[in-house]
């Protein structure tokens, strides 16, 4: 059954793996490989470097609330080579900036087209051309997350032996450029006509196709922001801050690095399996338990000493990482239709983006206050179990409203 989906449906799957596999250079597991060289350049503290970083992903955050809604307008055809394309500038920029100025703005382009626009293309594109299969088709789609954070650190931290680390930046500036025919090959034909289309768009809580107007004012979407922001914010910080994590508990970087084969392959299978839940038993009953794994993985970090303590909490990071890659948006689907999601989940990604600012720049600015990694790590854990709470409460006021369920 699955075999017969991937080979009816693998030039579309494979253009959306494509985009969330070069979102990775705009992402934080990315971009952080080179925080040591990149605050040694430009003479930057942790402080300086998580702020530059935290602002410049705010604004890019900012942006993605009026470009999101591009997806509702042009076709994936279109939207994708073009934000390649910038990514592709970015990574050049990054690789010739001579001075900290530059640095802010390469820093907004890698966020905004990498982690956001790339990451929003994508999940917008499986989301409208797969109704019934949605589960499916954004899990596949998704795994192009965990092969970016299985291929590339590995391999570029690796490259530092040979080359230098603004050259790795030129490299990858070459790949997004290759990439652009690729996509456009894959695509050459739409999966589903507009017509069609907007024929077979789904409807939300009360048979509604709800707008961004709409979802904002109602309560759900503001009790799923915490929801939102935590994967965004505290793993984006473990990323991030991976080198003075190492440091803090008495491992190498390659150590630490060397878990991230075994958190691409814990995420693949619950991106995978969470895609076959939803298209089972819905997102409702997903939302509030999705996250529990996250609570022990940051207690289990917070106090591990040893590598292997890591590696269990890398695992369980990696559970909730992977369904964090389905279970959202097809939550903004079932829940408030697929006719206007591109501006809906243009918000949420907005938010998700803004976390990944705040989650930098909170480790970076406790870091210089003396808050060590291990300690903050305990407080993410209960984070994430009031998420769990706050979420659990929406969708028990809400669920009885859906299509389904009425």
């Amino acid at each position: 059954m699955i075999g017969r989906f991937l080979r009816d449906n693998a030039r579309w799957l494979g253009a959306g793996m494509l985009l969330t596999f070069f979102s990775s250079f705009g992402q934080t597991f990315f971009i952080s490989i080179y925080s040591e060289q990149i605050r040694s350049d430009f003479d930057l503290s942790h402080s300086a470097w998580g702020s530059l970083y935290a602002v410049a992903t705010t604004i890019s955050a900012i942006v993605m609330v009026w470009a999101g809604v591009l997806t509702d307008i042009f076709r994936v055809r279109v939207l994708g080579p073009l934000v390649l394309a910038l990514l592709a500038v970015a990574c050049l920029t990054m690789a010739i900036a001579p001075a900290a100025w530059m640095l802010f703005g390469v820093i907004f382009l890698l966020r905004f087209s990498g982690q956001g626009m790339m990451s929003h293309v994508a999940a917008v594109a499986m989301t409208r051309w797969f109704i019934k299969t949605r589960g499916k088709a954004l899990s596949t789609a998704a795994v192009g997350f965990a092969l970016g954070e299985a291929i590339l650190p590995l391999s570029f931290v690796a490259l530092m032996a040979v080359v230098s680390w603004r050259l790795h930046w030129g490299i990858s500036a070459v790949f997004c450029v290759i990439a652009i025919p690729v996509l456009l090959w894959l695509l050459r034909e739409e999966r589903t006509p507009q017509a069609i289309a907007k024929e077979t768009q789904a409807v939300g809580m009360r048979h509604q196709h709800w707008t961004r107007g709409d979802a904002v004012k109602h309560p759900l979407f503001w009790l799923m922001i915490p929801t939102l922001l935590g994967p965004a914010a505290f793993v984006t910080a473990f990323f991030f801050q991976q080198v003075p994590l190492a440091m803090e508990k008495g491992w190498t970087h390659i150590q630490l690095v060397a878990l991230f084969p075994l958190y691409t392959l814990i995420s693949i299978g619950a991106t995978i399996g969470s895609g076959i839940l939803i298209d089972k038993v819905g997102t409702a009953r997903m939302i509030p338990v999705y996250q529990l794994p996250m609570v022990a993985a940051f207690a289990v970090l917070g106090l591990a000493d040893t590598i292997l303590g890591a590696a269990l909490g890398v695992a369980l990071m990696a559970a909730t990482v992977g369904a964090n890659a389905t279970v959202p948006t097809a939550f903004w689907a079932e829940f408030y239709g697929t006719r206007h999601i591109g501006g809906i989940k243009s918000m949420a990604a907005a938010i998700m983006v803004l976390g990944s600012a705040i989650g930098p720049g909170l480790t970076g600015f406790l870091l210089d206050k003396g808050l060590s990694l291990s300690n903050q790590m305990l407080g993410f854990a209960a984070y994430f179990l009031i998420a769990c709470g706050l979420a659990g409460i929406g969708i028990y006021r809400n669920h009885r409203l859906l299509p389904l369920a009425t």
